[in-house]
């Protein structure tokens, strides 16, 4: 019974490493299918910075984040040299079967970036971060995942880490979801940014109810056209201070499809979207010491790909945002960012399949309602495989 025991345990294990090894990276053990996948990918950077450059270890020279680009009226250009494979990531995921037919599937994805750890002098070490861990059944995702607000799909193929980071929505968060046809509608986590005028920016968790969302998708074999809604409780509750305020957006985004090219496409409009658009480069709201008032705003992007054969293709991109601050609080909200905009062209090899080299050039610009600008150029070089 022992050496039977053990002789099982051995094969299965066996199977199971055979499973892993092949190219779907698929196991299956009774009527559970366990996944594996990612990819690592080594990203060099070359940052020109016209008002002064970011202090080392800033996320902002790890991949583009609009709200950091510097802008001055006195500090000369300045230019970084950065190389980093944190953005590699692996994920985990299983499928059951069910008596009744049905699956429940789970997901667990980790990377390395926007993470502290070790330094750039010797280790280079980054603790790993969640990225999603959710669980779906009939039409239910429970856990962390996209935003139902954001549409993932319609991100262009981009070296940086996001792409058109300042027109798009981009959050990952807790999270109920349920979809039916071409519906979803979800309630996640809330979190409010509000600027003061004794702190700046304050992150405040002090909603009483979630963020609510709602999602149609049109599908064809001409592409897709996703339109998303967003209501939510701005708050700030601070000492003697107990406010809050609706907040609402709505975004249209899409792919169009042009034989093996397309063209991808985002526009959001919002009153108080805050951290939902743009990396948080403007706060959802300010705080008067009376009131609280939601920032408009109004974002997007459009994004082309072209095919030049089979192992050649470029994604040009332009991607814009603009807030309309309320001029009568620019003393309480400082010199917030007004616009911020930036355009980017790249080239990209695979000379098999899902491994990939790449050029990407960027051009991004940062101006605060004062007209203080600031720019970034950034020539950036990547080496991907995917698994």
């Amino acid at each position: 019974m022992t050496i039977k025991y053990f002789a099982t345990k051995t094969l299965t294990a066996i199977a199971i490493s055979a499973a892993l090894s092949a190219p779907s990276y698929a196991a299956e053990i009774g009527n559970t299918k366990v996944n594996y996948g990612g990819y690592v990918k080594l990203d060099a950077m070359w940052s020109d910075f016209s008002d002064g450059s970011l202090p080392s270890s800033h996320i902002g020279r790890d991949f583009y984040v609009p709200g950091t680009t510097p802008v001055s009226a006195s500090s000369s250009e300045d230019a970084v040299f950065d190389m980093h494979a944190r953005q590699s990531r692996f994920n985990f995921s299983t499928a059951t079967k069910l008596a009744d037919g049905s699956d429940i599937k789970t997901k667990i994805e980790l990377d390395f970036i926007v993470t502290g750890g070790g330094n750039e002098r010797v280790s280079n070490s980054y603790s790993p971060r969640l990225r999603q861990a959710f669980i779906t059944y009939k039409g239910w995702l429970f856990g962390q995942a996209w935003s139902n607000f954001q549409n993932v799909g319609a991100l262009p193929e981009t070296l940086d880490f996001v792409g058109p980071s300042e027109g798009t929505v981009f959050v990952r968060q807790a999270m109920v979801k349920y979809a039916v046809g071409n519906w979803s509608f979800s309630a996640e986590n809330p979190e409010s940014t509000i600027t003061t005028a004794q702190q700046g920016r304050v992150v405040t968790d002090d909603a009483s109810m979630p963020d609510f969302t709602a999602r149609y998708t049109h599908k064809g074999d001409w592409g897709n056209v996703v339109v998303s809604a967003l209501a939510r409780q701005l708050t700030y509750k601070t000492g003697a201070a107990d406010e809050s305020e609706t907040s609402f957006g709505i975004s249209a985004s899409g792919r169009v499809n042009f034989g093996k090219n397309n063209l991808k496409f985002m526009l959001t409009q919002g009153k108080g979207l805050g951290r939902y658009v743009g990396l948080n480069v403007a706060n959802g709201g300010v705080y008067d010491g009376n009131e609280l008032h939601a920032i408009d705003s109004t974002s997007g992007f459009i994004g082309y790909q072209h095919h030049w054969n089979t192992q050649f293709r470029s994604t040009f991109l332009y991607s814009f945002f603009s807030a309309d601050n309320d001029t009568n609080l620019l003393p309480i909200s400082g010199d917030p960012t007004e616009s911020s905009m930036s355009y980017s062209a790249n080239l990209l090899y695979s000379p098999v399949k899902k491994l990939t080299f790449g050029a990407e050039y960027k051009v991004g610009t940062r101006e605060t309602q004062s007209g203080l600008e600031g720019d970034i150029n950034r020539l950036q070089f990547s080496a991907k495989y995917a698994f």
